[in-house]
């Protein structure tokens, strides 16, 4: 593909990506390999550089923009040589019209920007929502003491984390095939340490998906106890198990669990959890930098939604606590009524439970909890919390 055509290109990307943003469909990240999927003519090159275009764009853009063309005219006025592509030689986009208006610049859509400012996000901090993440790994401990790999970097403040050259293709390496390391943004495995796991105990992921933080905890646990990991999502769930196996992890039994109707089918486990870990469905505000797109997919109503549906995982996951053990709430959003607020109404309706403060690597004390943001501690923005379950006293006669 000629430099030209790799534009226009992403911008036939751009428009699938921005249609389906509207209406709440496929990711980017789905719609590129399905673009390819069909195309087998581009050569990995032109791969690489088609979706570093359309996400350069993405990441400049606050609000959604009237089409994959304008957004990527916003971009060319940013660089000299996509603006020559735009000539309609060699596969490429047309020439830009007389009075052809370009996508606007801005970090977030107004209204979003608005609910940033008031959880305490500035403009600055927003801009590092929207940077390159970069690409972290957790070394399994059950199955290695060590793992060397080429141009890794530590992590401080995280013994088991390991950071990779940008661009790396994890699953070619010999670590990730024999379960030796698995892919965790440091923030991730920071929040999941709140949960303070210990071999033995039985333990709830009540939103596992994947199971990422499902294996950290299994790998904490020494591989010893026992732990249920739940999901309403049955692809992702399904994901977990050879993962499992990979990572040598045999403590784990799934459950799929059916929307609004969670509690009913954990009734066997009320009151035996030494810990239940909550990573609800939230914003994603947190993971722009993977996920740029997702700040022109979200609504003032969706996220009014998902407020409603973490107060409600939470009730059903404090059902599930033992006294004395502990309930960790994580979300992957900067928004304080995904975060603090959502804290702070747990603790006033159940005074039978206290926040525990937190001695973390990273991050600042935020209302109940802590909370971690990129441009801070360069990890995924997260609020996490940890409640307590204080234990019955028995009155003595």
């Amino acid at each position: 593909m000629t430099p030209a055509a790799r534009t226009q290109a992403a911008i036939d990307l751009l428009d699938q990506i921005i249609t389906a943003a509207r209406a709440g469909g496929a990711a980017a990240d789905t719609l590129i390999a399905r673009y390819f999927a069909s195309r087998r003519y581009a050569g990995s090159k032109d791969r690489r550089a088609v979706r570093e275009l359309a996400y350069a764009a993405i990441r400049l853009c606050g609000e959604i923009p009237a089409s994959g063309r304008a957004a990527m005219l916003a971009l060319a006025n940013t660089q000299v040589e996509i603006a020559g592509h735009f000539s309609g030689e060699g596969h490429g986009p047309a020439p830009v019209s007389a009075g052809e208006i370009p996508a606007a610049i801005g970090t977030t859509p107004a209204w979003l920007g608005e609910a940033l400012n008031a959880s305490g996000i500035d403009e600055a901090e927003r801009a590092a929502l929207i940077a390159r993440a970069p690409l972290n790994v957790r070394i399994n401990r059950l199955r290695v003491k060590s793992v060397s790999i080429e141009g890794a970097g530590v992590v401080p403040g995280l013994p088991d984390a390991l950071r990779l050259p940008s661009g790396t293709n994890v699953e070619t390496l010999e670590a990730w095939q024999t379960g030796a390391i698995e892919v965790q943004d440091a923030g991730s495995q920071i929040v999941t340490s709140a949960a303070q796991a210990l071999p033995g105990q039985h333990v709830v992921d009540l939103c596992a998906g994947a199971g990422g933080k499902t294996l950290a905890l299994a790998a904490a646990m020494a591989n010893t106890g026992e732990i249920l990991a739940t999901d309403s999502d049955r692809v992702r769930l399904s994901r977990l198990a050879p993962r499992a196996q990979r990572a040598g992890v045999s403590i784990v039994t799934t459950r799929l669990l059916d929307p609004n109707r969670e509690a009913e089918a954990l009734t066997d486990w009320a009151e035996r959890a030494d810990c239940v870990l909550i990573d609800a469905p939230c914003s994603g505000t947190g993971t722009w930098r993977r996920n740029p797109e997702a700040r022109w997919r979200l609504t003032p109503d969706r996220l009014a939604r998902l407020v409603e549906t973490q107060a409600r995982l939470i009730d059903v996951g404090a059902a599930l606590v033992k006294p004395g053990g502990a309930l960790v709430y994580i979300v992957c959003s900067l928004l304080d009524g995904e975060g603090a607020a959502q804290a702070a109404r747990f603790l006033a309706a159940n005074p039978d439970w206290r926040a525990e403060p937190l001695k973390l690597p990273a991050g600042r004390t935020h209302g109940a909890g802590t909370r971690l943001t990129p441009a801070h501690d360069d990890t995924d923005g997260f609020f996490v919390a940890r409640f307590v379950r204080m234990a019955a006293h028995r009155v003595l006669p």
